[in-house]
């Protein structure tokens, strides 16, 4: 696997193969079983796996962990390589941001809610602007994120369709910890008491989904199912909301797939996670 670090080295080296096909998987790195699932699933479709390894400064708030987010390069290298990425993208915030950097990419409609009201616009403005740039610098066919930012594929597909960026979009499934927990770089925060309460979230998944199965069909009989259980873990949740999988509309009745996205606090982590919740025919 090929280490790049500057814009000008990876343009290099990706024209000189241009009839290969192109992965991009975008990663802020703390590699995990979810980050190597999608680079085998981009290593199945394409000739080059261009995983990028960037911890991207302008999606955090002031208040966030953008100084303590896990980072081992050396690791990830190594997990990358053998999870099948040819080239590792780790420029520094100066060669993404160079001094002047004055535009941003921002999605109206699907930022507001959800992770939107609770982070701040500056999230999804931070999100969508590094990843249309990695776009513009990667030029990929194909590009990867996963399920568990169910939020976050919203709203790049919908950047892509609108932006005319020609590059198809895979979203490979939450992959999660033998008990159900959500694989996630911020696990590394949880001592083994907060790892046990963060045990409530897929739970509570699971709960809503048992309500919806013995018929109950009220949006917020639903999502109380799903406070319950969070409270019995002791958590309590930034949101829990019921909401159309493409639109991110808050849904009254479930008469069809419904996306149930929680975000909670569990020690010092701040966790998401979410299920596409089926109504029994």
């Amino acid at each position: 696997m090929l280490t790049l670090r500057t814009i000008a080295e990876l343009r290099e080296h990706l024209n000189a193969r241009s009839d290969a096909t192109i992965g991009l998987v975008p990663t802020m790195g703390a590699l995990h079983e979810g980050h190597l699932s999608l680079l085998r699933l981009a290593a199945a479709d394409n000739d080059i796996v261009v995983i990028s390894l960037f911890v991207n400064p302008t999606q955090f708030a002031a208040n966030e962990d953008l100084s303590t987010y896990p980072r081992d390069e050396a690791r990830d290298a190594r997990l990358a390589a053998a999870a099948g990425a040819t080239i590792l993208f780790a420029p520094s915030a100066e060669e993404i941001y160079p001094d002047g950097f004055a535009t941003v990419v921002e999605v109206s409609g699907l930022t507001e809610p959800l992770c939107g009201a609770t982070r701040g616009s500056q999230h999804f403005r931070g999100v969508t602007t590094v990843v249309a740039k990695l776009f513009n610098i990667v030029g990929p066919d194909n590009a990867y994120f996963g399920q568990k930012d169910a939020q976050q594929v919203v709203v790049i597909k919908r950047m892509v369709r609108d932006l005319d960026f020609p590059v198809h979009i895979v979203v490979g499934p939450t992959v999660r910890e033998p008990d159900g927990l959500a694989m996630s770089s911020r696990n590394a925060y949880l001592d083994a008491k907060a790892r046990e309460r963060a045990l409530g979230l897929s739970r509570a998944l699971a709960s809503a989904q048992s309500t919806l199965d013995a018929g109950t069909r009220d949006a917020r009989t639903v999502a109380a199912a799903a406070r319950t259980t969070l409270a019995e873990h002791g958590i309590e949740p930034e949101y829990t909301e019921l909401v159309a999988p493409e639109t991110l509309i808050p849904v009254e009745v479930v008469d069809d797939d419904v996306l149930l996205a929680i975000a909670a606090r569990v020690g010092s982590a701040r966790l998401i996670d979410n299920a596409i919740l089926k109504p029994r025919k």
